[in-house]
């Protein structure tokens, strides 16, 4: 059987009155309706396509394209409440259905919320459940310090941000380092910070660069090479001027470039900061 949820790609085996049946290497069969029938083709043809339950509970194929799949978080906006749970919009004319006791607050009509997309054992239907933690495990790290990771913005805490890193582990975003308006569901590349011996996650929107330069500085370095070695910055500009220009703190800045000075890798002139050996 084709698993629903997930994507395949199949060959076109016949072209029937209710649509184009399709199948795999193995013989698994599925119908792709009329309607999404591509403009042109040939029987033996390769197609991709998206398998789910149609209104009937039957397995169908689809080229349209879900905001999210089998096991995957997406951002989504509830598209009607019933009395027995939620249906979220999720691209396909089937809406993903939220049962009661997998929200954690009641879902509105209209709004959107953070969700995890997984197979009902007992049903055998794709449903999805806001409670995002449940679908995360910090147990066994997948990632490393100073790897670029993808990211979704989960929610606000008092020290900054949760975020999803890589669809798999939570990790943490500290308010003092990020220069830029987040929201729930926000997609960004960041990069692994620190590993802690409790399985937490400390993560950076800064690059962190060579081991040996924070990632501020890293930072200073990066503009420092597109603006061909030199930035009219120094550390007497105002925090207005360093905020629009390298979307961080006066504070963080000047110790960054305190650790660029001392491991003698830019030049501080009155008129700017140079990157070592462009100004020489």
């Amino acid at each position: 059987m084709l698993a629903i949820g997930e994507y395949h790609t199949l060959t076109i085996d016949r072209d029937t009155e209710p649509g184009l049946f399709l199948k795999d290497d193995e013989g698994n069969e599925i119908l792709l309706p009329n309607k999404y029938k591509p403009a042109s083709f040939e029987l033996e043809d390769e197609i991709e396509v998206f398998v789910y339950l149609d209104h009937e509970e039957r397995p169908v194929a689809t080229t349209l394209k879900p905001f999210v799949k089998l096991d995957e978080f997406g951002y989504l906006k509830c598209a009607e409440v019933s009395d027995i749970g939620a249906f979220l919009d999720w691209g396909l004319e089937k809406h993903l259905f939220v049962p009661f006791k997998e929200q954690v607050t009641k879902m509105r009509k209209g709004d959107r919320y953070l969700v995890f997309c997984y197979l009902d054992e007992l049903t055998g239907r794709l449903v999805a459940s806001s409670k995002t933690n449940a679908f995360l495990d910090n147990s066994e790290l997948t990632i490393e310090p100073f790897e670029e990771v993808d990211l979704i913005v989960s929610n606000p805490t008092e020290l900054g941000w949760n975020v999803i890193i890589n669809q798999l582990h939570q990790g943490l975003l500290y308010k003092d380092e990020v220069f830029q308006k987040l929201q729930t569901g926000d997609r960004l590349k960041g990069y692994v910070k620190k590993t802690r011996p409790d399985g937490k996650i400390d993560v950076t929107l800064q690059r962190p660069g060579y081991r040996s330069i924070e990632p501020n500085a890293q930072e200073i370095l990066t503009h420092l090479e597109l603006k061909g070695g030199y930035l009219e910055l120094t550390d007497k500009s105002s925090p207005k001027e360093i905020q629009e220009q390298l979307q961080m703190s006066k504070k963080s800045f000047k110790r960054a470039l305190g650790n660029l000075y001392k491991q003698r890798m830019v030049e501080i002139k009155d008129n700017g900061i140079y990157l070592k050996g462009e100004n020489e």
